[in-house]
């Protein structure tokens, strides 16, 4: 039996999917810079989509034929996706490769506390990827 959930027959996450303007480039961002690995691709032109391995049996989907302007501030507020966490033992370096893989970095690695019950400490740190989508790396020190 996959997952735990008894409810829905598995449960966590398959895949996360984006729809972008750039799909080559953003391609090249999670291969290259985040080492994500090609499970699966289909399509062509504008209809071309590729299931990315996150390295842990979860995928991240690209699809391309995204609007022009998916990137920068627009994607904000382009649907009620906030952010994709990625599990992280090293934040900082996590954050390093993705500026040097082209991402805006909008929050520098730091320590938190979040208040919940009981109190979580994490070391996270945030980017915005070519494709608009905001990514958070997150660790918890606890774990």
């Amino acid at each position: 039996m996959v997952g735990h959930n008894a409810v829905i027959g598995g449960g966590g996450f398959h895949h996360v999917a984006i729809k972008v303007a750039d799909f080559d480039k953003t391609v090249e961002f999670y291969t290259q810079a985040m080492g994500f690995t090609e499970h699966a691709r289909w399509g062509e032109g504008d209809a071309r989509a590729i299931l990315l391995d996150c390295g842990d049996g979860n995928f991240f989907e690209v699809f391309a034929g995204g609007p022009a302007g998916t990137g920068g501030a627009a994607a904000s507020s382009a649907g009620p996706l906030l952010h994709v966490a990625l599990r992280s033992d090293d934040v900082d370096g996590a954050i390093a490769r993705a500026r040097a893989g082209g991402a805006e970095i909008t929050m520098e690695p730091k320590d938190v506390t979040i208040q919940s019950d009981p109190p979580m400490p994490v070391r996270i740190a945030f980017c915005r990827a070519p494709g608009g989508e905001v990514i958070e790396f997150f660790r918890h020190l606890d774990c």
